[in-house]
């Protein structure tokens, strides 16, 4: 198991504070330990005035949980830093106390009172705190995000529906996790971890909709909860939509209603995420070693010209090419193995 892995399951919280830290030593100190429970990152001050601020980070079954109470300052996640990403998560902030500016994918928003906003690390962002501010920053799996919303890149640098029952609902619950995470067993845990990500996923719907969907709140759930299964499920070779639609709760007929508003299917859903799961690992440099019918084998294809065909139906090339051209934009120059 890894550092990371380790942060990530430890049932403890720990602090950081620049306090006794020489305040020429602030900012970098800051920026170090700021990393753990955030992304690189590098950090400027907004004034000439010394910095202070406190992380407290605890964690959940597959969640980070950092609170950042800290002094004015610019928080930048640069081109560079976003290619070099060793973790495939998402940035949900809630925003508690002061006023935060927020900028990425060509969107800004001034956020002053509580409210959620994403940052996807993958791309660079900017974050600056107007004054004191305290922030409640989870790191996500992207794909646990993703399962229930689908894609995301129209979700970030937003406040996210702003004043919402909803969003409220869901700020009072998270808000509550770095403390009574550390008072939940193992199987409590788990449980609260997914109902955060039920709510957090309900409140970024509630926005989406807002912007122009339609699905009513029990519909939504409905979704989040059969999308949720899908990417539990998809490992398994053989995936029918009746064992999907039954540990989902819903009837096959009812799910694929579900999905029809996405112009999609059951089983279309579950190709869908296969070829996406099967797209990042070729691109992912820590799975070059891997050939490409071992990736297809694990995300539940069972047959590798099959796997082939629908691959470069979807994205335009074979599996290999794709890989090949993945390798040549990062800088690869160890070959993968077929």
């Amino acid at each position: 198991m890894t550092e990371w892995e380790i942060e990530r399951e430890a049932a403890s919280s720990v602090i950081y504070s620049t306090e006794g830290v020489h305040p020429r030593e602030r900012l970098s100190y800051w920026r170090e330990v700021a990393t753990r429970g955030y992304v690189e990152h590098d950090v400027e001050l907004m004034d000439g005035h010394s910095f202070n601020g406190t992380i407290e980070i605890a964690s959940l079954p597959g969640l980070v949980l950092a609170t950042y109470d800290a002094d004015a300052a610019t928080v930048r996640r640069s081109a560079k830093y976003a290619a070099r990403a060793d973790c495939d998560d998402v940035l949900l902030g809630l925003h508690l106390e002061g006023e935060v500016a927020i900028s990425q994918d060509g969107r800004d928003s001034l956020i002053s009172n509580r409210n959620f906003y994403l940052l996807d690390p993958l791309r660079e962002f900017e974050v600056a705190l107007k004054g004191r501010n305290k922030n409640l920053v989870i790191k996500i799996p992207r794909v646990q995000l993703e399962a229930r919303l689908g894609q995301l890149g129209d979700l970030t640098a937003c406040a996210i529906a702003k004043g919402h029952p909803v969003s409220t609902l869901a700020m009072g619950f998270v808000e509550m996790l770095p403390q009574q995470s550390k008072n939940l067993d193992s199987i409590a845990s788990l449980n609260v971890a997914e109902q955060a990500l039920d709510l957090i996923a309900l409140a970024l719907s509630t926005h989406q909709r807002i912007e122009g969907a339609s699905l009513s709140s029990p519909r939504a759930v409905a979704l989040l909860r059969l999308k949720a299964t899908v990417e539990r499920l998809l490992i398994e070779p053989g995936l029918k939509p009746e064992r999907i639609a039954t540990e989902a709760g819903i009837s096959v007929r009812y799910a694929n209603n579900l999905l029809a508003e996405e112009g999609s299917s059951i089983e279309r859903y579950v190709n869908e995420r296969r070829l996406q799961r099967c797209r990042r690992a070729l691109e992912d440099t820590r799975q070059v070693h891997r050939s490409i019918g071992d990736i297809a084998f694990k995300w539940g294809f069972s047959d590798l010209s099959h796997f082939s065909r629908r691959f470069k139906t979807r994205f335009g090339m074979s599996p290999s090419d794709y890989r090949r051209e993945a390798a040549r934009l990062t800088g690869r120059t160890t070959l993968p193995p077929p």
